[in-house]
């Protein structure tokens, strides 16, 4: 796809199983399970459903002995599958003594999520938190600070709201809040770095609820470190709530450079599939620019030139098909994930966009002639009419990616527009 070519914040690049992360790596898309980590087979099937729809990290809760005890099994059934995506483990409260007690858990992880305001208090929590840098030095295993608003160390934020206080002209509160969660990021990846940790195995996030709180925490850490940053908003809501509010946040973020692997945290719906994060998380990247995973279908919204639903639906349809297959296509077909597909509704603007398109169809609106030219490369191609548009058109699509991104795809795609053929149907 074109790119917009957005410099990144120069940043260390972490190592996180086969994944890179940071310095000019592509940035990450990373998700998180639902199940009871405890039942290895139904968390092991979501993460092999979650790697499927393309995340990159899947991050697991490791909170009970009886959780800890399974994540080598978890590890173990993934390898079987076929599967190989690195598992994060989420560690709060108790992880010092998961990875104390369980050894085969500390292997198995590929990397160990920390939350400082969760570890302890005190001197107890700086045992703890000392603790478990030490299996991550002792394993070879990267780190992520991850601070949270709702988990912030409320001595810290006492501290520094008394010291903000006592200034001429005190910040305001939420100000000060922020100034909280960075500070406890940044002097823990110090901590851990004193204890013998790697900078370079050291990604750090401050994780807040609202949109501009969001942005200026980011702003002010990307400005302050070079560590590799896991955007997220956490807690971003359901529905188009959440997904409304992480791209908000997240793209004037990515849009400055700042971001190295991002989560998407939506709400479900009963019953949704947990990939719909990851799903959401692929585009935002995928319509800045910044990384393409698979062929997007461009379409109209509709108007009362198009009182028919059909364009909708096949709209859907063709979209639908081409992210199921995109997990067979990715390996058959390199560069398919930058195809350019629209389906059209009337005559205003159907032609155009499909001839922009590297491939698609201006179906008739309401009065028009009922036939639906479809344009390959900007030419156009064949004229479809009756009741098999859907289906001829869903070929026709098979066909372009089998003859232009197969086998001799490569010279095909040099030789630019107008050299596809049509099979005829």
């Amino acid at each position: 796809m074109d790119s917009v070519n957005l410099a990144r914040r120069p940043t260390r690049l972490v190592r996180v199983g086969h994944v890179a992360v940071g310095s000019e790596a592509p940035v990450v898309v990373q998700s998180m399970t639902n199940t009871d980590t405890a039942d290895a087979e139904a968390t092991a099937a979501q993460v092999a459903e979650l790697a499927g729809a393309g995340s990159e990290l899947v991050r697991i809760t490791v909170n009970t002995p009886e959780a800890a005890a399974r994540v080598g099994e978890i590890r173990r059934r993934l390898d079987d599958m076929g599967c190989d995506v690195p598992l994060v483990g989420d560690f709060h409260f108790n992880g010092d003594r998961l990875l104390r007690e369980y050894p085969e858990c500390a292997r198995a992880l590929a990397k160990y999520r920390i939350n400082p305001g969760n570890v302890g208090k005190g001197a107890k929590g700086d045992d703890k938190f000392a603790f478990m840098i030490r299996a991550a030095v002792e394993h070879d295993k990267p780190v992520r600070i991850g601070v949270n608003w709702g988990s912030l160390d409320q001595s810290l934020a006492v501290r520094l709201m008394d010291e903000n206080n006592r200034r001429a002209a005190p910040l305001p509160p939420d100000a000060v809040m922020r100034e909280a969660l960075i500070v406890s990021a940044l002097d823990s990846a110090n901590k851990a770095i004193d204890l013998g940790l790697s900078p370079d195995s050291i990604l750090l996030s401050c994780k807040v609820s609202h949109v501009q709180d969001l942005i200026a925490v980011y702003r002010e850490l990307g400005r302050r470190c070079d560590f590799p940053l896991h955007l997220g908003l956490t807690e971003a809501g359901m529905g188009s709530k959440g997904i409304v509010a992480s791209t908000a946040a997240l793209s004037v973020l990515l849009q400055e450079g700042i971001g190295d692997t991002i989560r998407i945290s939506l709400t479900p719906l009963p019953g949704e599939s947990r990939t719909r994060e990851v799903v959401v998380a692929q585009e935002i990247l995928q319509t800045m620019g910044l990384r393409s995973f698979t062929p997007l279908v461009t379409a109209c919204p509709g108007c009362g030139r198009t009182t028919s639903t059909f364009f909708q639906e096949l709209a859907d349809r063709i979209q639908t098909f081409l992210r199921d297959s995109m997990p067979v296509w990715r390996l058959q077909y390199p560069g398919v994930e930058d195809m350019k597909v629209a389906v059209m509704g009337c005559v205003v603007n159907g032609p155009g966009e499909s001839k922009l398109a590297d491939i698609g169809i201006s179906l008739p609106g309401t009065g028009e002639v009922p036939v639906a030219p479809v344009y390959v490369d900007g030419e156009r191609a064949v004229t479809l009419k009756g009741e098999t548009i859907a289906d001829e058109f869903k070929a026709i699509v098979e066909n372009y990616v089998a003859t232009r991104y197969g086998i001799g795809g490569a010279k095909r795609r040099e030789g630019g527009r107008g050299t596809i053929p049509i099979r005829p149907l």
